[in-house]
């Protein structure tokens, strides 16, 4: 509901730039505390050597203490496993592309104006780089079409009438006029604009939009990002994803278009498909092309089935029939040979899908290549070489090797330094009957040096999306090491109503937000409470987004001899369904998940009313603590507010927090640390006991 398709696997990758870090050096035994997750190095972007000898990647590092940022690309030996720096820079350094001859990368920069990046190029054995582009508004979204003498770039473009500025004589007039729905979306107002490719030469110059006069964006806003494109391998084509136009309100309809570089008019290839197209891949001999559609218009957590076009023959069928599990993203290893990665069991692994031709038709045959407790996404195929970024409930991503027999070998070490000094803390799988008898996963995160004879507090873990597995993220805001860290027990629920347990497990929460899924989390909690190392008096639900809606829904069943929890808090939680619905900027999920809108019937709002936390105030009398930020878009800040009112009006012991300048997440590194902050000021007030503090930062 409150993540989207697009929204990453929950570990937030953004791309900033960076300085050296004030703070002392971690002592050896320390424990992780918010101002050390800052410190943390976060792996970017990859890209591979022809001969696959080498990569590329990027890593970028914060200062907190005056928000700034940096990012220096690297040079891996893959053989070896040994990295070097490949840049020094104080601006941010990214989106490597291999040259043709291996010899070197081209990469953006923005060296000489921080506002905007140009393309620069520098040897794989070092020295200085050197500016490529000039392109006048910079570029973004690079990539080299094949003899790397043009590349293709994405720009923003004003098309239609203007939202704002609309009278000459008023020029400190700030409205906006708007004549249809999504005049915003996400964190942002819709300013009359739209993200277009463009192809130009490789320094920049006789750029041309490829999609003049369309009303489209590619990639699409706000999570798409370059692998919304594609180019042919012979460079006379473009397959990229674009929201078909319709009402884009209440729709799911992304397109994949097949656009000549030569100037022609771009042609929807996904005529009649209703439902999201995404990640378009031709195949290394441009015979096929791949990608992942979901079948059903307006259900943003379908199955992703991998489609195969075939070029010639104009013909397209799904080669995942059959397939219980949706599936995230794909990679041709060869032409017959698809790797793709997907959710199973609370983990993201690695499948290999061979290609069988049988006449016209076309089969897949799937195994899976990896196994183990990690999440494996964001990965490079060359050939027989798959690289994947990894990451665990104890440590950001880093680079591993998937070897022949699907073990992974560790390439990268980004975050050793702190990570030799840190004590870690102890996960565990937990598998917990729910009230019909299926079976629900957990995982159970202790803390550092754990003693399973004493007592710790616990914090359940209540899950957004509403369809997001709880994987092996390691966020930079809800961090389970971190809260384990500080003493606490935590457990992360997979309750019903989400991907890695097969599709009726998925799909089961329609209609039913505060039903099963409800139960599933309070039989998980019942199963916690009765582990010898819980003390029972200092629980906790916590969650966001419809984690956030979840934790305001058990504080309306968390009272008399039902009370579990001593303490509540909820992040950009929705409280009253039907006030949700007239402000939200994406209709689809209230349409699809609870049948359409409030008003259609008798039944529809007897469901609304049902399934709304606000039916069930009369019950609280559980401490919470209210997050929200003024630009969530998806769930407004009357959500909150609404929320944080009737807590005092009842009489309980309440606080808010608000950030005037985050959205539905908190991305700013001072804003990401008082968050944290406030978050473990507020537990050790409403669950106090002996638990030991962190050591100082």
């Amino acid at each position: 509901m409150f993540t989207s398709f697009r929204s990453p696997l929950v570990a937030l990758t953004i791309t900033l730039t960076a300085a050296l870090f004030l703070l002392a050096p971690l002592s050896a035994g320390e424990v992780l505390t918010p101002e050390k997750l800052w410190q943390l190095k976060r792996l970017g972007s990859v890209t591979v050597s022809p001969d696959g000898n080498h990569a590329v990647y990027s890593v970028t590092q914060y200062n907190w203490q005056d928000e700034t940022s940096n990012s220096d690309l690297y040079v891996l030996d893959i053989a070896r496993g040994e990295s070097r720096r490949l840049t020094s820079h104080t601006a941010s350094d990214h989106n490597p592309i291999f040259a043709a001859d291996g010899a070197g990368v081209y990469f953006l920069s923005n060296r000489e104006d921080k506002a905007k990046a140009q393309l620069y190029y520098i040897a794989l054995n070092g020295g200085e780089a050197e500016r490529i582009s000039n392109a006048p508004d910079g570029l973004s979204n690079v990539k080299l079409l094949p003899g790397q003498e043009r590349l293709l770039f994405t720009k923003e473009v004003a098309l239609g009438k203007p939202v704002k500025n609309l009278f000459e004589d008023l020029p400190n007039a700030s409205a906006r006029v708007y004549d249809d729905l999504k005049l915003r979306h996400w964190d942002g107002w819709f300013e009359g604009t739209y993200s277009h490719l463009h192809l130009a030469d490789i320094n920049g110059d006789n750029a041309r939009d490829l999609m003049k006069d369309l009303t489209q964006d590619t990639p699409t806003k706000p999570f798409g990002d370059a692998g919304d494109f594609t180019i042919s391998p012979d460079g006379k084509e473009i397959a990229y994803v674009a929201l078909v136009p319709n009402r884009p309100a209440d729709s799911t309809d992304t397109g994949i278009y097949l656009l000549p570089t030569d100037g022609k008019v771009a042609e929807l290839l996904t005529k009649n498909m209703g439902g999201y197209d995404v990640e378009p891949r031709y195949s290394p001999d441009g015979t096929y092309l791949a990608w992942l559609s979901m079948e059903t218009p307006g259900y943003e957590s379908d199955r992703n089935r991998i489609m195969l076009y075939h070029r010639k023959n104009k013909t397209i069928e799904e080669l995942t029939v059959g397939l219980d599990e949706t599936v995230s993203h794909i990679a041709w290893q060869d032409n017959d040979t698809l790797i793709f990665n997907g959710p199973t069991k609370g983990t993201y692994q690695l499948y290999r899908m061979d290609i069988t031709r049988k006449g016209k038709k076309h089969t897949g045959n799937i195994t899976q290549i990896t196994k183990g407790r990690h999440n494996l996404s964001s990965f490079t195929v060359k050939g027989d070489l798959i690289l994947a970024k990894k990451s665990t409930h104890e440590r950001p991503f880093e680079l591993v090797k998937v070897n022949a027999d699907g073990s992974l070998k560790t390439l990268t070490d980004i975050n050793g330094d702190h990570y030799a000094k840190l004590d870690l803390p102890e996960i565990e799988t937990m598998w917990v009957d729910a009230t019909d008898g299926k079976k629900i996963h957990n995982w159970i995160i202790k803390p550092p040096n754990f003693d399973p004879n004493k007592k710790y507090p616990l914090l359940v873990y209540c899950q957004g999306g509403p369809q997001s597995m709880v994987s092996q993220f390691f966020s930079f805001r809800w961090n389970f090491h971190l809260m384990a860290a500080q003493g606490y027990v935590v457990v992360g629920i997979n309750r019903r109503g989400l991907p890695g347990f097969g599709r009726e497990w998925n799909d089961s929460i329609k209609g039913d937000y505060g039903g099963q899924p409800m139960r599933d989390i309070l039989s998980s909690t019942d199963a916690m409470l009765a582990k010898d190392y819980i003390e029972t008096q200092r629980v906790a639900a916590i969650g966001a987004s419809f984690g956030g809606y979840t934790v305001f829904r058990l504080m309306g069943m968390n009272h008399g001899e039902n009370k579990r929890f001593q303490s509540m808090i909820s992040h950009c939680g929705l409280f009253n369904m039907e006030g949700w619905y007239g402000a939200t900027e994406e209709l689809f999920f209230p349409n699809r998940d609870m049948g359409g809108p409030y008003w259609e019937s008798e039944e529809q709002k007897k469901q609304y009313a049902e399934n709304s936390p606000h039916s069930y105030v009369q019950n609280w009398e559980t401490p919470i603590l209210v997050i929200h930020g003024q630009l969530d878009y998806r769930v407004p800040l009357t959500e909150g507010l609404q929320a944080f009112q009737a807590a005092k009006m009842k009489g309980n012991k309440a606080r808010f927090l608000y950030f005037p300048d985050e959205g539905h997440w908190v991305l700013k590194p001072q804003n990401g640390i008082l968050w944290h902050r406030i978050f473990f000021q507020w537990l050790e007030e409403t669950l106090p006991g002996t638990k030991e503090k962190p050591s100082a930062p």
